[in-house]
């Protein structure tokens, strides 16, 4: 296989999987918060540049409250931006190459191969920076922040009984850490999460805590201790959080793994682009 033909399908690898990531992408298919991209760092920056100097908080306490605020604006805000940039550019450079490249295998424009090797390497290189970068903050939001999902095992358990009336939570980290008991982007695809006919089904209904959604994380009852006690719940060997009755958290979670894995791809095809490039702009005659 010819360097031309190669660098061709490079160039429409990049174009093919970028135009499915443009309709799957978590933040450009609305399926999660645009209002990211014109989230607030700097007054986040402001209320941890103040927390710092305030005597009654402790260290931990401003390292998942006020620090926690401002990374995860700034990475949240890092995924939004890159996900417009890469794949507006990969879509760019790939249909620019792929195009030139066919004519070139048409034996069309063939004394252009010399800037077309050039234009391919620097396209290459300035892709596979792009989308990387894309892929290291896709990685960090899907496995760092969680979404407002309380964490539950595959039984939908999330404490188990210690004594009487007393129960140890699963997912409890530290006291200030309210974060680890809420389920990250990249674990909404398990079950627990999602509709699934006759889950609970056959556990009582006096062992499966309710709460309200839209409370605060200190009505939690993990919130802040390990160990919690319900004298009303003595009867329980486990605790459960209610069922999900729809499937909306795997799509939010299937989507960013798979534009993970696809600009994954896109990256390498842009090493190729970028390689087969080079080899073209040395000899252009090798078409």
């Amino acid at each position: 296989m010819s360097k031309g033909l190669l660098f061709f399908c490079c160039a429409c690898c990049i174009l093919v999987l970028t135009i499915i990531n443009l309709s799957i992408g978590p933040v450009i298919s609305g399926r999660i918060s645009r209002s990211w991209g014109y989230a607030n760092c700097p007054y986040r920056k402001d209320q941890w540049d103040i927390a710092k100097d305030n005597p009654s908080k402790t260290d931990d306490n401003i390292k998942f409250n006020e620090k926690w605020n401002y990374d995860e604006c700034q990475r949240m805000k890092g995924l939004h931006d890159m996900e417009y940039t890469s794949f507006i550019f990969d879509i760019v450079i790939g249909f620019i190459c792929a195009l030139i490249g066919l004519l070139h295998l048409f034996d069309l424009k063939k004394d252009f191969v010399s800037n077309t090797g050039l234009i391919g390497l620097i396209c290459g290189v300035v892709g596979f920076v792009l989308t990387f970068v894309y892929v290291i903050f896709n990685g960090i939001v899907c496995t760092t922040y969680g979404t407002g999902t309380y964490k539950r095992d595959g039984d939908g358990v999330f404490a188990e009984k210690t004594e009487a009336g007393k129960f140890k939570c699963l997912y409890y980290d530290e006291p200030e850490n309210f974060h680890s008991y809420q389920a990250t982007y990249g674990e909404l695809n398990k079950k627990q999460y999602n509709y699934k006919k006759d889950f609970l089904k056959d556990i009582d209904i006096n062992c499966i805590f309710l709460y309200n959604y839209y409370s605060t994380s200190s009505d939690y009852p993990c919130g802040r201790e390990e160990i919690i006690t319900l004298p009303l719940k003595a009867s329980c060997e486990k605790l459960y959080l209610p069922a999900i009755d729809d499937v909306y958290n795997k799509d939010i979670s299937d989507r960013f793994l798979t534009a993970l894995i696809l600009s994954l791809f896109v990256c390498l095809a842009n090493i190729g682009l970028a390689l087969f490039g080079f080899l073209l702009f040395r000899t252009p005659g090798d078409f």
